[in-house]
């Protein structure tokens, strides 16, 4: 039985800022499972973006995609399907606006077109972005990305019930069903692994961790957070470059 399970965001949080986890906090997380304490990646990321952090840390328990791609011990626990009709609509609706959109599933992703955002984007995530604008005709898709840096207002009123956009890139829109997010990626990932009960903690710095705060029952913010997630915090950390994680941890007693 686990002592305690802890989440971790990536970007600004786990990550540093070449998006890399520090060699302190993969002994920390280390140090953590060897006291049955269990990690599990929070991200807005999909699975195949983030192998290497699975593969450095020893971690194979992830909520994905904002919740919309949850695994456990390498396994799929539950995916968050968009329909074809919807992904249809989205699609021309955002040809009509001039912005590009990203779809993904856990295994790989494909751009509608290219402009210098998509670009600069992946380039900073280190992926290879290839344009293929009816790879989703023939993909499950669980995640999009909606690039434009101001049109948060016209897509939330558009698919206003069907899909839910939030801005944690000023080049792009993270876009889940309605109803899919951190939050119920973290009470899927606990229903469904039998893991209801045990206490839980939460490391964050975005907009897109206030509702995974809400459902855990220790949110930490990084120093280097938004003032939302440090206000909704029970703990403010250091930052992501001063070792938050391990600083974290430790006053918590999770770590020595």
């Amino acid at each position: 039985m686990y002592q305690a399970i802890v989440f971790f965001d990536l970007d600004g949080t786990l990550f540093d800022d070449n998006k890399n986890v520090l060699p302190t906090s993969i002994a920390a997380i280390q140090e953590m499972q060897q006291h049955h304490i269990l990690p599990v990646i929070a991200t807005g990321r999909n699975i195949f973006e983030i192998q290497y952090v699975l593969d450095a840390t020893g971690i194979d328990a992830v909520v994905s995609a904002n919740g919309s791609y949850v695994q456990y011990q390498g396994k799929k626990l539950t995916a968050a399907v968009i329909d074809q009709q919807t992904l249809t609509a989205i699609t021309e609706f955002a040809k009509e606006q001039g912005d590009p959109l990203g779809y993904f599933n856990n295994r790989g992703f494909r751009l509608s077109q290219a402009n210098q955002d998509t670009t600069d984007n992946f380039k900073l995530l280190r992926l290879d972005a290839q344009v293929d604008p009816t790879w989703y005709l023939h993909q499950d898709i669980n995640f999009l990305n909606v690039f434009n840096r101001d049109k948060e207002k016209i897509y939330q009123e558009k698919f206003a019930g069907i899909l839910s956009f939030v801005r944690n890139n000023p080049r792009a829109l993270d876009t889940m069903q309605t109803g899919i997010t951190k939050q119920t990626g973290i009470r899927t990932f606990l229903k469904e692994a039998g893991l209801a009960g045990i206490k839980t903690y939460a490391f964050g710095d975005g907009l897109n961790d206030l509702q995974m705060f809400d459902e855990v029952d220790i949110p930490i913010a990084m120093g280097n957070g938004v003032f939302q997630a440090k206000n909704k915090a029970a703990y403010v950390t250091a930052g992501n470059m001063d070792d938050g994680i391990v600083k974290g941890l430790r006053h918590f007693g999770l770590i020595q």
